[in-house]
C-alpha cells in the first residue's frame, strides 16, 4: 500500500512536497486532478492523502474529501486538506466535509512534516484499533454460537415443545431448557441475566448447566420455589460482578395436569387455554426479587390446573420491550404481546408469532436478547 497520495495541479507544490516527504521513509504517488485523485486512490488506497482545496476543472478538494470519507474501503485513511484559506469559516468548511486536518500555504516543512507523521500514526491506530474490533466480534459470534449449541432441540412426544433464540447485536444472557425429571414431571424455565457482554453469556450458562446436572445440594427440583432459592444462595450479585438474572421456573405433572411455578422478577409465563370458541388467557407469575438481588429473598409458588388444548408461552422480556415500533401502535408492551398470543391461538406457532411481533418494529436487529418457548399441553 503506498503511504501519500498527493492531489495537486500545481508542479512546483508536488515538486516541493516531494523534496520534504522522501526525506522520510514514505512511498509517494501524485494526481494533478480531483477525478484523477479518486481513480488512483481506489488503485493503490493509500494510508494518507493530501488534496489541494482548489482545482481550475471538476471536483474541488471538499468533493474529493466527502467522496473519499463517504467510502467505507477508506475509513481508515488520513485526509488533510491544503489550502491558502486560513478564515475560521473555511476551517469549519473543510472539516465538516471530513477533513481530518488542514495544512495552509505557504507550508511550513517542520510542521508538514509533523502533520504527516501524525496522520500515519492516526491510520496505524486506526487500522489496529478495526482489526481488535473484527476479532472481538468473531469472539462473541463464537460465544453466541456456543450458547446456541446449549439450548435444547424441540421436544416432541406427549408435551411437544418448540422455541427460538434471537441473539441481539450484543451478546446477552438469555438461556432456557427443559426436560423430563421422571416419566411424568417435565421442567421448563427461562432465565435472562442483566446487561451484555461475555459475562452475562458466561453467567446464563453457568446456572443452565448447574440446573441441567441438577447439581444444587440438597434441592428438591421438583419444587420450583426452593430452586429458585438455592440458585439466589448461589449466584448472590456480589460474586457475580454485579449481575443479576431474573427466572420463571416450572415443573409440569402430565399425568395430573397441573402446573406448578415460580418467578423471580421474570415476565409471567402466559396460558393460553382453548374452550370452543372461548379463549382463556392466565398470567402465571409469583412475587419475587431477581435472583442474587438480596441474600435473604424468599421465593412463593403455586399451582394451576391445566385443561386440555391449552398452550403455555414462556419468553424473556426483549420480545415486547423495543424502542423501533411502527404500524401505528404507540406502546407494544406486554399486553400487547398477551393478545398477539391469544389470537388464534390454535394456529400459532413460535414463527408465526415472532412474524407478528417483527412487523411493528421497524429494524430487523433487536435491543436485547428475544427467547420464545411454546409449550403444547394437548
Amino acid at each position: 500500500m503506498v503511504d501519500i497520495l498527493v492531489i495537486d495541479d500545481d508542479l512546483a507544490t508536488q515538486k516541493l512536497l516531494q523534496q520534504v516527504l522522501q526525506r522520510e521513509p514514505y512511498t509517494i504517488a501524485f494526481a494533478d486532478t480531483g477525478e484523477a485523485g479518486l481513480r488512483l486512490a481506489q488503485a493503490i488506497k493509500p494510508a494518507l492523502i493530501i488534496c489541494d482545496w482548489v482545482f481550475p476543472d471538476g471536483l474541488d478538494g471538499l468533493e474529493v474529501c466527502r467522496r473519499i470519507k463517504a467510502d467505507p474501503a477508506f475509513e481508515t485513511t488520513f485526509f488533510m486538506i491544503l489550502t491558502s484559506r486560513s478564515g475560521t469559516a473555511e476551517r469549519v468548511k473543510g472539516l465538516e466535509a471530513g477533513a481530518d486536518d488542514l495544512l495552509f500555504k505557504p507550508v511550513d516543512f517542520s510542521e508538514l512534516k509533523a502533520r504527516v507523521r501524525a496522520g500515519l500514526r492516526l491510520h496505524q491506530l486506526t487500522r489496529d484499533l478495526k482489526h481488535q474490533k473484527l476479532l472481538l466480534e468473531a469472539e462473541l459470534t463464537e460465544a453466541a454460537d456456543y450458547v446456541r449449541s446449549l439450548l435444547p432441540s424441540k421436544l416432541v412426544g406427549k408435551v411437544p415443545i418448540d422455541a427460538q433464540f434471537i441473539p441481539s447485536s450484543k451478546l446477552g444472557g438469555d438461556c432456557f431448557d427443559y426436560y423430563w425429571l421422571d416419566p411424568d414431571y417435565l421442567a421448563i424455565y427461562l432465565l435472562d441475566v442483566s446487561g451484555h457482554g461475555l459475562g452475562s453469556a458466561l453467567l446464563s450458562t453457568s446456572v443452565l448447566n448447574l440446573l441441567r446436572s441438577q447439581s444444587l445440594p440438597g434441592v428438591n427440583f421438583y419444587r420450583p420455589e426452593k430452586v429458585l432459592g438455592a440458585l439466589n444462595d448461589t449466584f448472590q450479585m456480589d460474586d457475580q460482578h454485579d449481575k443479576y438474572f431474573t427466572i420463571w421456573y416450572g415443573v409440569y405433572n402430565h399425568a395430573k395436569r397441573q402446573l406448578s411455578y415460580a418467578s423471580a422478577g421474570h415476565p409471567p409465563a402466559i396460558l393460553i387455554s382453548t374452550q370452543g370458541d372461548r379463549v382463556e388467557i392466565e398470567q402465571l407469575r409469583t412475587p419475587g426479587l431477581p435472583i442474587g438481588m438480596m441474600p435473604d429473598a424468599r421465593f412463593a409458588w403455586q399451582r394451576c390446573e391445566v385443561t386440555p388444548n391449552s398452550r403455555l408461552y414462556v419468553f424473556s422480556d426483549g420480545i415486547y420491550e423495543s424502542q423501533n415500533i411502527s404500524d401505528g401502535v404507540v406502546d407494544f408492551d406486554l399486553q400487547k404481546f398477551v393478545e398477539i398470543l391469544a389470537t388464534n391461538p390454535a394456529d400459532n406457532s413460535v414463527e408465526k408469532i415472532l412474524d407478528i411481533v417483527q412487523r411493528y418494529r421497524r429494524s430487523d436487529a433487536f435491543e436485547d436478547d428475544l427467547s420464545l418457548l411454546e409449550v403444547c399441553l394437548k
